[in-house]
């Protein structure tokens, strides 16, 4: 075809500046402009693509909303399991601080008993000379503690590992029902992807873009048709022209494929026209010979547009495939959870029951606890009211001391004027009276003593007065 339009080209030239040469010129411009047709063809593929995607949404759109209404009050009842297990969760580990807090409270208190106890030493008087400095500390068995402690933070290890389980559990469980979430948050096209009015948002686009490519495909046949009617025009004004009849055949010969002018139309000789007919026709070809570029230009935007248009749809249809994907494997990742349901709830009564179980443990030895400082607290108040005993007893022992030391002046006096009359009596009648008449008549008087009576035991021992003063304080203050 090239090598044909150069050969008349150069014909043409060496006539001379011509109306064949114009008109010629304008044919080979109409018949390049009718490859357009190509772009055509594109629409209407664009065209039977979009119907076809439209038929293929709207059936996968169904079975996603199908699968997403089953999948939504599934996850609904998921999510209120999943509460309730987190609730459960809350709750234990609320009680677990508390405990916890009771404990750290309940064991400084006893450990400042215990330091009292080792602070308070033991007053050196009531303990045998040989022995070294005493607190009150070692008279108490501390292992009975010690072993109380262990025993309370075996529970609570206990305890915190089935709340740890527990976690885990309920982790994974939480993972799992999130993942169904995530998979069904498919993410819907941006609104400044698709439409500027923000319609597509709630529904599909494709229909629009359906409509709008059908305008731009009849559109686009109908400047083709323009375009076709042009041509045919140019092929007629060269067969009325002088020498144009050959060239007419020789550009027409091959044309796009698809394009019909009616060939034999062409090669037919040229029927006869009068002259004003013919300066008609030539300004209707001179006027649209103008316009060829610009219609096949409008051509061009129709199918740019279209094939944006086209981008979107497949955006959107492949948004729909993946949506739907999407929602099957939610389906299925949702029976498989079905299947791990019974574990996750039963793991939650475990928790409950292993948590009560030590709970109680650790109260009852927390009462354990409280009891051995209350112990220990009342041997502080017993070694206070000791010292406060031991300064009675003294003071009542000094008492009896000196109520012996005056009895035992009165009978030492009593007994010395009973031997000074015994003599007086003897004086002024033992000349008159035989010994023998009474055996104790020479004797004299019997003497008296006030012994203590006991061990060494019951010796009260010397504490100062201000250790038994303080000791009074400390009892009067814990009593008030």
């Amino acid at each position: 075809m090239a090598s044909s339009t150069e050969s008349l080209r150069s014909q043409v030239s060496n006539q001379g500046s011509t109306p064949l040469e114009t008109l010629v010129s304008h044919l080979l411009a109409s018949k390049r402009s009718l490859s357009s047709i190509n772009f055509v063809y594109r629409a209407n593929e664009l065209v039977t693509a979009t119907r076809s995607s439209l038929e293929t949404s709207v059936i996968t759109s169904a079975r996603t909303e199908f699968l997403r209404s089953g999948i939504d009050s599934q996850v609904q009842i998921l999510t209120r399991v999943r509460k309730n297990t987190e609730d459960v969760a809350r709750e234990g580990a609320a009680e677990f601080k508390a405990v916890i807090r009771d404990l750290d409270t309940a064991e400084k208190r006893l450990r400042e008993t215990l330091n009292l106890l080792r602070e308070t030493m033991v007053e050196a008087s009531l303990r045998p000379e040989e022995e070294g400095k005493r607190s009150l500390l070692d008279f108490v068995d501390e292992t009975g503690v010690a072993g109380l402690m262990a025993r309370i933070k075996a529970s609570i290890d206990t305890a915190s590992g089935a709340h740890d389980e527990f976690s885990e559990t309920n982790m994974a469980f939480d993972e799992d029902v999130q993942s169904v979430k995530n998979l069904l948050a498919t993410k819907k096209p941006k609104q400044e992807d698709i439409s500027a009015d923000g319609v597509w948002e709630t529904r599909s686009p494709i229909p629009e873009i359906l409509h709008d490519m059908e305008e731009h495909a009849k559109d686009m046949a109908d400047n083709l048709e323009s375009l076709v009617r042009h041509f045919d025009l140019c092929v007629t004004a060269i067969k009325h022209t002088e020498g144009g009849g050959d060239a007419a055949q020789r550009i027409a010969g091959e044309l796009p494929e698809g394009v019909d002018i009616g060939q034999d139309g062409a090669n037919a000789p040229a029927v006869p026209i009068g002259e004003d007919e013919r300066r008609e026709m030539m300004e209707v070809l001179e006027k649209d010979a103008s316009q060829v570029e610009d219609v096949v230009i409008e051509i061009k935007e129709h199918i740019v547009e279209m094939e944006a248009q086209h981008d979107l749809m497949t955006a959107y249809t492949d948004q729909l495939v993946d949506e739907h994907a999407n929602t099957t494997s939610a389906f299925k990742l949702l029976e498989d959870i079905g299947l791990r349901l019974p574990g996750y709830i039963a793991q939650s009564h475990v928790f409950v029951m292993r948590w009560d179980d030590e709970k109680a443990k650790i109260e009852e030895r927390m009462d354990e606890l409280e009891e051995l400082r209350v112990f220990y607290d009342g041997f502080l108040r017993a070694y206070d009211n000791l010292l406060i005993e031991i300064g009675r007893r003294k003071a009542l022992e000094t008492r009896m001391e000196k109520v012996a030391q005056d009895a035992m002046a009165r009978i030492h006096q009593l007994y010395e004027d009973d031997v000074e009359e015994r003599e007086s009596f003897k004086k002024a009648q033992g000349d008159f009276l035989p010994v023998d008449i009474w055996p104790g008549l020479m004797a004299g008087p019997l003497q008296y003593e006030i012994l203590p009576v006991g061990s060494g035991a019951g010796k009260v021992p010397d504490v100062s007065k201000s250790v038994i003063l303080q000791a009074i304080r400390r009892v009067d203050g814990k009593e008030s």
